[in-house]
């Protein structure tokens, strides 16, 4: 078997969610949420538009956490998101759910705690990874954490 070399240039940590891929370790823009709306992110302070923020675009609610796709720039100041998670007062940050080319582009990932993680591989393939060490590396190109069987905490995705 040759031998294996893991090189990566960016990295970020996962939060795992049935809703959202994980997204590209590029941060849109981050703040506070200035209003509770179902299946809403509202932020006065910022604009959405102006930022370039997409549907497909994923943000993570910080303080609980949690993650959410964008399915809809509302406004200048609204988003509509796939999951109801955001009420006032939590932080979060938005990420782009696609590389520069328009793709979603998978990863490798880190798990910092031993357990199981379970996957959805570039492929489309729902796997889970049983029995990890702390510290294992999965050497799979994964576009999605699920975390209905993952134990595995401090998860780190690997470009």
């Amino acid at each position: 078997m040759p031998n294996l070399k893991l090189q990566t240039s960016r990295a970020l940590k996962v939060i795992p969610s049935n809703r959202t891929n994980i997204p590209m370790p590029r941060a849109i823009t981050s703040g506070t949420a200035t209003a509770t709306l179902a299946n809403k992110l509202v932020d006065a302070t910022k604009d959405f538009i102006a930022l370039g923020v997409q549907v497909g675009d994923i943000v993570y609610n910080t303080t609980t956490p949690n993650a959410s796709m964008v399915t809809k720039v509302d406004s200048a100041t609204v988003l509509s998101l796939n999951a109801n998670f955001l009420t006032i007062g939590d932080k979060y940050t938005l990420y782009s759910g696609t590389n520069f080319s328009g793709s979603i582009e998978p990863c490798v990932l880190y798990a910092g705690a031993p357990g199981n993680i379970e996957v959805v591989t570039a492929g489309g393939d729902t796997v889970i990874f049983n029995g990890l060490q702390a510290g294992t590396f999965i050497p799979v190109h994964v576009i999605k954490v699920i975390p209905d069987f993952t134990t595995v905490t401090d998860i780190i995705a690997l470009w």
